[in-house]
């Protein structure tokens, strides 16, 4: 039975596809998500935060007086794809403040992995479906641009999210019974899909392939999805029986709460991506505290707005975004970040604490000499001014030989912030 999905159309085949893009000026298109409809219900900002903690909320949606996404409806047919429709979603840092995502929202006709494969610019593969009608400058005219190779992201080529939803004769997809486990070309299929490759692509070594399929996450009986580096893909294991079957209301959800899941995981991979790079050039500028300090402001920042690991009680979002920071050990790089960012925080207190000690050490030598030689003025009576001079000048050669020892060097080494010449052996 072949499990090759390059001639393969799904009864139900819908793909999302997301790119980094700058913002050129603030969007007219109207503000919030995409709102898609499935009959009384419309999945608008409002509806959605209900699925998510307010702070991720906040991050996906806005909130009043700030606006951070925007949609735009459309209706577009070009070479066997149908765009329904574009969203912008504002990702800006305080190094990058046009960067944000773009989402295109498309039904797709034709047999959906060679799709997905030309997208990804696999070998042999087709053109690449985002070019003239659907090419980024054509869909975002002056509103934003496609970022280039040579900007920071994590991202060679569009993340895309794509169900297939299989007919009665799919039945390398389907479950034989509805309590019958799944067959092995069910998690072909999905692998294929997930990774937009074919066997002749990317041939699965078959030690590791139970391995990779087990990070399939069943969201119920009815169909699975597969989280991995540059795209995701959901997999129906029943016939869709068409208008009316449940698969509606998955295929809104996929659109829509899952989406977003996957937005917020691309957000956080790319912010914990600035601030490794921003842990890499601490050393670069004169001033490290201030470097440290404002490295803190961002960690703070960061983890305040966009780091969370468990982000709405709707289960299969949690386990879909923690799929997504799975493939980048975003986990492990952000607690290496925060490890690495309290080692320079002991640094530059230390440095300060050298300075303070160098500064109280440069008044001892000064006061001194000279405190010495005036207390010994005072107790002899003596008022005169060339008498006070010769103390003066006395006390600044003291001054400058007492420099001029290992102590000394120490302590204007301290001042400078240096670490002071080395003990003797």
């Amino acid at each position: 039975m072949t499990v090759d999905l390059e001639t393969v159309a799904g009864a139900r085949q819908i793909l999302m596809v997301v790119l980094p893009v700058r913002l050129l000026r603030t969007p007219d298109w109207p503000e919030g998500p995409f709102p898609f409809e499935l009959g009384s219900r419309r999945t608008d900002a409002a509806t959605r935060a209900t699925y998510f903690a307010p702070a991720s909320a906040r991050v996906l949606y806005g909130s009043p007086g700030r606006s951070c996404r925007w949609y735009r409806a459309m209706s577009l047919v070009h070479d066997g794809l149908h765009l329904q429709g574009m969203e912008l979603l504002r990702t800006a840092t305080g190094r990058s403040h046009g960067h944000a995502l773009a989402v295109l929202h498309f039904a797709v006709d034709g047999p959906l992995l060679p799709v997905l494969r030309a997208i990804g610019h696999r070998p042999d593969a087709g053109p690449d479906p985002l070019t003239g009608p659907f090419a980024p400058q054509e869909l975002f005219g002056q509103v934003a641009e496609a970022r280039n190779g040579t900007d920071a992201s994590a991202i060679a080529h569009p993340y895309t999210i794509a169900l297939l939803t299989p007919e009665a004769r799919h039945t390398p997809a389907l479950r034989p019974e509805p309590t019958a486990a799944l067959p092995a070309t069910a998690d072909h299929w999905l692998w294929q899909l997930a990774s937009r490759s074919t066997p002749r692509d990317f041939p699965l070594a078959p030690e590791t392939a139970a391995e990779e399929f087990d990070q399939a996450v069943r969201i119920s009986a009815d169909w699975s999805a597969l989280v991995l580096r540059h795209s995701a893909a959901f997999l129906g294991h029943r016939a869709d029986a068409g208008e009316g079957d449940f698969y509606e209301f998955a295929a809104l959800h996929a659109r829509t709460v899952y989406l977003d899941a996957l937005l917020l995981g691309t957000l956080q991979r790319d912010h914990i991506d600035r601030l490794t790079d921003e842990l890499s050039g601490v050393f670069d500028g004169p001033h490290l505290s201030a470097q440290v300090g404002s490295l803190e402001r961002n960690i703070a920042f960061f983890r305040s707005t966009y780091w969370r690991q468990h982000l709405t009680a709707h289960g299969p979002a949690n386990v879909l975004l923690l799929a997504f920071q799975d493939q980048y050990r975003l986990p492990e790089r952000f607690a290496e970040i925060l490890a690495e960012a309290a080692d320079y925080s002991r640094l530059v207190q230390n440095l300060e604490s050298q300075q303070i000690s160098g500064a109280l050490g440069v008044l001892t030598i000064l006061g001194l000499p000279l405190g010495t030689a005036l207390s010994v003025l005072q107790v002899l009576g003596d008022q005169s001014t060339a008498h006070l001079l010769v103390a003066l000048g006395l006390s600044i050669a003291a001054t400058a030989a007492a420099l001029t020892t290992r102590y000394g060097r120490l302590v204007i080494s301290s001042l400078r912030g240096g670490a002071g010449p080395e003990p003797p052996a």
